[in-house]
């Protein structure tokens, strides 16, 4: 039973060593380290390759986005589990313990587990978050009257560094999204095709310190994120369906949208906010608390809206 950590790296050097180190030093220790340069900038991948410990293989490849770059860690993985370390982030001790003996006993047959983390700098465990949205240590199977906002729910638990996966599954459903230089949602197209197709395991123990003050998260927004590949290209999410979720999906799908919309227009792009309800939200998400404010957010009236939220929010942080 050998796991491969697969570690993605972009111009992280002062968080890369952090992360290697609590992957070395899980108690149950991974066979294979696996980094893969993605074409950083800086000098995280010769700190990498200073290091002695025989698991650990840099791999150098050009930019290409964190999909290609944890693409390219699969395809090289010999582990029949893989586990996704992100560079600023670290594991507890007993991570990869726990995942393996959740996946190996009351897991067993579901396809991956996400583990709960504390969210850094706060420290603060989110477990409580999550109950609070319904999660519950348990594997879960969707069925075609599984509420949609759960599924949201679900899919945003799914994040990479926090997953432990049999290599098997990810492959079978093609890895990580990795066209065209996808910065965001690379991971959210591959966890919504596995929920739709395999069982999933929610361990809510907090095992994953996520530093969410190292990533681009800790930058404010001088925009809009990018439109995720769900909403951008889902033809093969939807071939993947089994045919009696597609209705499940679309509902996934309108919400996402929704959400999607909200902030488009927040951002003054009310036109894309409209393109994407056109395309996904049917008279049947009327009963959805985002319907309408996606509606308003794209129309001309979003962006004075969003602008005059703005301001109010300025005026009261000072």
């Amino acid at each position: 039973m050998k796991v491969s950590v697969i570690v993605p790296l972009y111009n992280k050097a002062p968080y890369i060593l952090r992360a290697l180190d609590s992957a070395l030093a899980q108690t149950r220790t991974p066979d294979e380290v696996i980094v893969v340069d993605d074409g950083s900038q800086d000098d995280g991948p010769a700190l990498v390759a200073a290091c002695t410990d025989p698991r650990i293989r840099l791999i150098r490849q050009a930019n290409a986005g964190p999909g290609p770059a944890r693409n390219r860690g699969i395809r090289e993985a010999q582990g029949e589990y893989l586990a996704f370390l992100d560079a600023d982030d670290e594991w507890r001790p007993a991570f990869l313990e726990r995942s393996l003996a959740v996946l190996e006993g009351e897991g067993r047959g579901a396809a991956a587990v996400s583990s709960g983390y504390f969210e850094f700098p706060s420290g603060h465990s989110t477990e409580p978050l999550w109950r609070q949205r319904g999660l519950n240590a348990q594997t879960y199977t969707l069925q075609p009257d599984t509420p949609a906002p759960f599924v949201v729910s679900l899919l945003a638990y799914m994040s990479p560094w926090s997953t432990v996966a049999r290599a098997e599954v990810v492959r079978r459903w093609g890895g990580f999204y990795g066209r065209g230089k996808c910065l965001y949602g690379e991971d959210s197209y591959l966890w919504l095709k596995v929920l739709l197709n395999e069982s999933f395991r929610v361990n809510l123990e907090p095992l994953v310190c996520y530093h969410r003050e190292a990533s681009a998260l800790a930058t404010p927004r001088q925009g809009p994120r990018p439109v995720e590949p769900i909403l951008t290209d889902p033809a093969e999410l939807e071939a993947s369906c089994p045919p009696e979720l597609r209705p499940l999906l679309s509902q996934v799908m309108a919400l996402r949208a929704m959400r999607t919309a909200c902030m488009l227009g927040y951002w003054g792009r009310w036109r894309e906010a409209r393109s994407l309800l056109v395309r996904f939200c049917p008279w049947s998400a009327l009963r959805s608390p985002n319907y309408w404010p996606a509606w308003v957010c794209s129309t001309p009236l979003g962006p004075p809206l969003a602008s005059a939220w703005r301001q109010i929010r300025g005026a009261a942080a000072h």
